[in-house]
């Protein structure tokens, strides 16, 4: 069976890598495609933006048209624009959503979160295999290493990321909370600025960095008085993440609706 996709925003940097991905996935086909009002993009092929042969779909503005005809939905955009698309998916034949949009705060997460009574929604901060794996392992080192260990989660980001810090840094900072058993909200520190005091025994501290086109580069540092533990991850390429939300997508659309994260995908 060939499982039929739509991209919200495709012909940005990510939607061109989902493109390209699913050339290589088998019984994969890219059935439409959107981009907001006015971009240049509407109207042309979607196969041409992304650097391929023509492929026989043009762009659209439209969620609900896009995904007429589509299984998957893939939307690493933006919140307000996610949740509209969340909308007019109800018109369509659309079975799972994957979101790797970030920057939700509580009231949008919330309004998302509802979508799932309809759809299989997977979202997460980071769809790469090698990412997802790090947070297992940051949550067990959480778990087995005492609250006395700080926690601090490192993030740089290429120079156009407007929300901080990273979808990706805060699935980090939340699974270390899940190890040690209490939620992020009430461990996370406020960025260091000015004189701040001694550092809080217990709380996880978040650092940010952009510059120039860094892909994404994470690390979780747990430190005590006598010695230090790093936990890092480097994406070298966008095609991680469009590959890992493909192979989501193949998951989601063979479960019931609901909200799932990366780590229910690899059974994690």
């Amino acid at each position: 069976m060939t499982l039929k996709i739509a991209i919200a925003g495709v012909a940005g940097r990510m939607g061109q890598s989902l493109v390209r991905a699913c050339e290589t996935v088998d019984n994969c086909e890219i059935i439409g495609g959107t981009e907001r009002p006015g971009s240049e993009a509407l109207g042309k092929d979607i196969g041409n933006v992304a650097g391929l042969q023509p492929s026989g779909v043009e762009i659209v503005q439209s969620p609900a048209e896009a995904a007429k005809n589509a299984d998957i939905w893939i939307d690493f955009t933006a919140p307000i624009p996610t949740l509209a698309a969340m909308t007019a998916l109800d018109m369509t034949g659309v079975k799972a959503v994957i979101i790797g949009t970030t920057g939700f705060n509580e009231a949008e997460e919330k309004a998302l979160q509802e979508f799932s009574k309809r759809f299989s929604i997977v979202k997460a901060g980071n769809f790469s295999l090698g990412v997802t794996m790090l947070t297992a392992l940051v949550e067990r080192a959480a778990a087995s290493l005492g609250d006395d260990w700080d926690i601090e989660v490192l993030e740089t980001h290429h120079r156009r990321k407007v929300d901080a810090p990273s979808g990706t840094a805060l699935m980090l900072g939340e699974a270390a909370a899940d190890g040690r058993g209490t939620p992020l909200k009430d461990l996370q520190t406020p960025p260091y600025d000015g004189i701040t005091g001694e550092r809080e025994t217990g709380k996880i501290g978040f650092s940010v960095r952009r510059a120039g086109g860094v892909i994404g580069d994470h690390e979780v540092l747990f430190g005590s008085d006598e010695e230090l533990i790093s936990l890092r991850h480097t994406a070298l390429d966008r095609n991680v993440f469009a590959k890992g939300a493909i192979k989501a997508g193949q998951w989601a659309v063979q479960q019931s609706p609901g909200y799932y994260s990366i780590r229910d995908v690899l059974d994690l």
